[in-house]
């Protein structure tokens, strides 16, 4: 996904008139969340946003947990129908977690360490399943779409390329799809965030992503947690995304992605299921 972004942000260079930058950003609310990572050439950033959504729900809960996106690489070899390229979706993280287990960062930084047996944490010895079923119990998370293409109010296939694993969301109207995603980070929810990063607004380096000329099409690029929510001096409201291309832009590795930004170019999100049921 990376290569895109670049084209895309060298092109938004010349586009630059056509977006305007947010000024006075002023946090609203702001998550716990685990340190900034960098996913570098893979395509494994909904496995970064999915788990780090987990991470912040933990954080909030008053637990410490930091899972680690190689052990999912290495269990996506094990799938036979995975694309070479490693990509999926935040559905795809959450059921390999349940079929495969979870492993704490600190236990497989990288693809360099062999996947261990078993999982620690506080001087507790789990399974791996036993640990991914303790940080993710199954069916806990529940991802929202948006389409006119499906029943509002009821589960339907995510049609993207890279769900190849088939899994579905529940289709709500955006508006509703918006309010919830809101209302999650401010009742301490984490939230990972699936859509399309190929807008002109979208702009990595300077960190802030907002509506300019929208080009009539969404497409399934990019995978970012959701951790906080904040406003400009014109009352424009944003959420604080944590990326997963390491620390180099302005806020550390964060941006803020305008609520009309979210609205055009959301995919799905994927939250507690409490929130809905």
């Amino acid at each position: 996904m990376k290569r895109l972004i670049v084209v895309v942000m060298m092109a938004g260079v010349l586009m630059g008139s056509c977006v305007q930058r947010p000024q006075h950003l002023t946090d609203d609310v702001v998550l716990g969340y685990t340190p900034v990572k960098n996913q570098d050439s893979s395509q494994l950033c909904w496995a970064y946003a999915m788990l780090a959504a987990i991470e912040t729900e933990h954080i909030m809960r008053g637990d410490s947990v930091n899972l680690s996106v190689a052990f999912i690489e290495r269990m996506m070899e094990q799938e036979t129908e995975a694309p070479s390229t490693g990509r999926g979706t935040c559905l795809t993280a959450l059921r390999l977690l349940q079929k495969y287990g979870a492993v704490p960062y600190q236990s497989m930084p990288t693809t360099e360490y062999l996947p261990p047996h078993h999982a620690y944490m506080l001087g507790c010895e789990y399974t791996l399943g036993e640990f991914a079923r303790s940080v993710c119990a199954p069916g806990e998370y529940i991802g929202l779409m948006s389409t006119d293409e499906a029943p509002y109010g009821e589960m339907a296939l995510l049609d993207v390329p890279d769900n190849w694993d088939r899994g579905e969301c529940l289709n709500l109207p955006m508006d509703s799809l918006l309010s919830t995603t809101e209302r999650a980070i401010r009742t301490g929810h984490g939230v990972a965030w699936e859509g399309d990063i190929s807008e002109w607004g979208f702009n990595w380096e300077e960190g802030y992503a907002v509506t300019s000329l929208w080009n009539g099409s969404t497409s399934d690029n990019h995978c970012m947690a959701i951790v906080g929510l904040a406003h400009d001096e014109e009352g424009n409201r944003y959420f604080i995304m944590k990326n997963s291309w390491g620390k180099e832009n302005p806020y550390g590795g964060l941006m803020y992605l305008a609520y009309g930004y979210f609205m055009k170019k959301t995919i799905a999100v994927f939250l507690n299921k409490d929130l809905i049921y």
